[in-house]
């Protein structure tokens, strides 16, 4: 069933202001998916806090003019699926790289991040971006690392001089 005008609309909006707010898109082919493939991944998606979206090329070519991920306009054919990066920039090639893995008919087509159109092949790199948790645990371990360095080199020496004493009471007691 054909959308009217009113619905073109309102995809066109959503899909804007989703996309002005997105890390990144992944664009997917799934001709040849089930339903209840296509199903697994949208949970899969809202898990991962994804916006998923299948809509016609003309309308997402649309309702990309003016934010950055512009430069997948000229790209746009075939059935895609688009996902949408909210909270973090890999998490949505998380959700399609590991759904691709285990269906062979979701095509991976484009990926656009930071404004850029990146080759299909760095959705791995892309997925292998740390949560934002990680990459705080990870700055806090860097920033700590210091700071436990000069505490173990402070306590070991008067864990030398203990231990030095011991050895000279133990030559004594021989």
């Amino acid at each position: 069933m054909p959308l009217n005008l009113q619905q073109k609309q309102a995809v066109v909006t959503e899909v804007a202001e989703v996309a002005s707010t997105a890390h990144s898109v992944i664009a997917a082919e799934y001709q040849g998916l089930t339903v209840a493939d296509m199903t697994e991944l949208r949970a899969s998606a809202r898990e991962s806090n994804v916006f998923l979206k299948v809509v016609k090329n003309t309308l997402a070519k649309r309702a990309f003019d003016g934010t950055d991920f512009d430069c997948m306009g000229d790209s746009l054919s075939g059935q895609l699926v688009f996902a949408f990066s909210l909270e973090e920039p890999g998490s949505a090639a998380r959700v399609i790289k590991d759904f691709a893995g285990k269906n062979e008919k979701l095509v991976v087509k484009l990926v656009a991040f930071n404004g850029e159109l990146l080759d299909p092949s760095e959705i791995k790199r892309l997925a292998s971006l740390p949560t934002r948790d990680q990459a705080i645990s990870l700055l806090m371990a860097v920033m700590k690392a210091p700071v436990e360095k000069l505490t173990r080199t402070l306590n070991e020496v008067p864990g030398k001089l203990v231990r030095t004493v011991a050895a000279v009471r133990d030559s004594k007691q021989a």
